[in-house]
């Protein structure tokens, strides 16, 4: 059985490293990562994530899965047939653009085949147990030596060392441990997790980052290097602000429900049917709120005078804004608003926001093979995504 690719990809050293960032190679590439062979041996969500970013970013990426398949081909309810395939939307969300192949581990012959294409990719991405693949010899310690420039990016809830490193990591629990969820809710509320997989998808775009970084190292030193990328490191370190709102004062942040630490206003406000979002990141962007609402008297107010101020009074301040917009519909506030500069916009459902004119303008929503499915937020000028492959079937693209 063949590999689908000779060697590992010259086009990160030649382009954009061996001769210095100022030497791009002549002639542009269709995609930014065109020519970079990725092999994913990873489920569920924040290990697919970042091979769905490399994949959308032009490197060729071939998910290999358990005879048995992802687990999330079956988190239902929304399922999705393509062929003789039907898999849950979940697992078409975070695996378009993939090659998908079928190995057994226990099979010494697909096992080998697998080493086979490991030996000849660039990036390795896996989300085991730690430990997890070295009975089979998928190990960081046993392959760098046949190929020596593979970047190794393993995903785990804790990383490869410390107390916990050898415990199972769920988006869900990791929420809980970082903090965020004690954040998140009103204050005289139960704890709240956040509406998505933060924790999963923060961790697949730093392991995305983490492994072009080390691609660029590569470029500089010929070697490749184990990534080591913990669903509990990346939830703590997105936790940015509040993070410095305990270590500078050893305060805990507290659940303020929607509601900023640092500033008012800035947080969701009742109107007459229903409610926005006004977010003023300034005192200019108060007094223009002010204008609009007819209340240029506010500017002059010692509770209104600057952001340290209304924080300070921040229950008064709060009511008399809530006060003033309780006459108005949803709609023309927001109108009058946006003519004022000020900062504001209505609560979308998921339903309203890809149905946005913005959406629409900025072709975040796509259709490979006509399976929907929303974009890698990116655009460049010299160059495009690649999207024209849907998720793969199980075991699609096995080679006989």
């Amino acid at each position: 059985m063949g590999a689908p690719w000779k060697k590992p990809c010259q086009i990160v050293i030649n382009v954009h490293y061996q001769n210095g960032p100022d030497e791009i190679l002549k002639g542009s590439l269709m995609y930014p990562l065109e020519g970079l062979k990725v092999i994913e041996i990873a489920r569920v969500l924040a290990g697919p994530w970042i091979g769905q970013t490399l994949a959308d970013l032009g490197a060729d990426v071939i998910k290999i899965e358990s005879p048995e398949g992802d687990d999330t081909r079956n988190w239902g309810p929304n399922f999705v047939n393509k062929g003789n395939d039907k898999s849950a939307a979940y697992f078409h969300s975070t695996n378009r653009g993939k090659q998908g192949m079928t190995i057994d581990f226990n099979d010494p012959e697909r096992l080998a085949y697998l080493k086979e294409l490991i030996s000849t990719s660039d990036v390795l991405i896996e989300n085991f147990k730690v430990g997890g693949l070295q009975k089979f010899g998928l190990d960081y310690a046993t392959l760098a030596p046949k190929n020596p420039k593979l970047i190794y990016c393993s995903v785990t809830g804790f990383g490869q060392d410390g107390p916990r490193a050898h415990k199972a990591g769920y988006d869900f629990m990791i929420q809980g441990m970082t903090g965020i969820m004690d954040i998140t809710g009103e204050p005289d509320g139960m704890p709240q997790k956040v509406g998505v997989a933060f924790a999963d998808v923060f961790t697949g775009l730093y392991g995305v980052i983490g492994i072009q970084a080390a691609l660029t190292q590569r470029g500089r030193t010929g070697k490749g290097q184990h990534v080591d990328m913990a669903l509990f490191d990346c939830m703590l370190a997105a936790q940015a602000n509040q993070n410095l709102n305990y270590l500078t004062t050893g305060n805990s942040p507290q659940r303020m429900g929607n509601a900023h630490p640092s500033i008012v206003p800035y947080q969701v406000f009742p109107v007459r049917d229903g409610h926005i979002v006004i977010a003023c990141g300034n005192n200019r962007q108060f007094h223009n709120l002010a204008r609009a609402l007819g209340r240029e008297d506010w500017i002059a107010d010692p509770i209104f005078a600057d952001n340290i101020t209304r924080i300070a009074n921040r229950t008064e301040v709060v009511c008399q804004i809530t006060t003033q917009l309780s006459q108005w519909a949803k709609l023309d506030v927001l109108q009058v608003l946006e003519a004022a500069g000020v900062p504001s916009g209505p609560i979308n459902t998921i339903a309203e926001a890809l149905e946005d004119p913005q959406t629409l303008f900025r072709e975040m929503r796509i259709s490979p093979e006509g399976i929907p499915g929303v974009r890698t937020p990116i655009k460049f000028s010299e160059s495009s995504l690649k999207l024209q492959r849907a998720a793969p079937g199980l075991g699609e693209h096995n080679k006989s």
